[in-house]
């Protein structure tokens, strides 16, 4: 019997992010599908191989797998549906940002929300069997949504295009320890144009995004585990613990124990 109906959780952003800023703001992926919905502010998004800016009344769908960031600055305020993989829910699965404009479809999906909330707050029988039809119900809000024609995805340019799968590539490779020139050579490009291309489609460069990734990847890993930092570094392809803690220190200003350690 699968366990994923304890995993269907309704967190504010703060929560899902545990008060700690860079679980948003470094391009990462997760291993759980996410709805955000924007409730206050207004900032960016890099979703799809694309950033964005994003505000208040905004939906995003980031299935799992998908690179993405988030950067609402201090004034904003949203809600984060998790949704393990393995539900039977027919969620999307293509990344998309979704603005809502119509204020009956904006109650609906954050009533929806609030039900799932107040469900997963009480402690009455079959609880996780409710937060699942509310979460089948969110689908059915989103997929309402996609079809219609405001929803349609604007045509990508070939540098939107070849984002996207570098996006993809980051994602899935990023243990692997290799530069990104090897990336681009398995995009069939010289860095220089994907360079080009990812700056022009995230304000990024393509090295710059390789590198947000597996920080974060460290950072995960040296806050929720005990695993060494040597193992850490050997996991994530770096040639030795010296190299691996100049990188973190480079990054953060902090060497790997530190950040292991409660911030004074």
């Amino acid at each position: 019997m699968t366990s994923y109906h304890s995993d269907i959780q309704i967190l504010t952003l703060p929560q899902l992010t545990g008060g700690q800023d860079w679980k948003l703001l470094l391009a990462h992926d997760r291993p759980h599908h996410l709805l955000i919905w924007i409730t206050r502010g207004q900032g960016r998004v890099l979703l799809d191989g694309q950033r964005r800016g994003l505000g208040m009344n905004n939906a995003l769908l980031i299935p799992a797998g998908a690179l993405f960031a988030l950067d609402l600055g201090r004034q904003g305020m949203g809600q984060a549906v998790v949704i393990p993989q393995g539900t039977p829910l027919r969620l999307p699965e293509i990344p998309r940002q979704l603005r809502i404009r119509d204020v009956h479809v904006q109650s609906e999906l954050s009533g929806l929300i609030e039900v799932a909330q107040r469900e997963q707050q009480q402690s009455r029988p079959l609880r996780q069997d409710a937060l699942e039809a509310h979460a089948a119900l969110m689908s059915v809000w989103l997929r309402r949504q996609i079809m219609l024609d405001e929803h349609v995805p604007d045509r990508r340019n070939a540098a939107a295009r070849l984002s996207a799968r570098y996006c993809a590539m980051v994602a899935e490779r990023h243990r692997s320890g290799a530069p990104m020139a090897n990336y681009a050579a398995d995009l069939s490009v010289t860095p220089t144009h994907l360079t080009r291309a990812i700056k022009a489609a995230t304000g990024k460069t393509a090295a710059d995004l390789l590198t947000e990734r597996i920080l974060y990847a460290a950072r995960i890993l040296l806050a929720e585990t005990k695993e060494p930092a040597q193992d850490i570094a050997r996991h994530l392809g770096f040639g030795s613990a010296a190299y691996f803690t100049r990188f973190m220190q480079q990054h953060t200003g902090r060497t790997p124990s530190k950040l292991r350690s409660p911030a004074p």
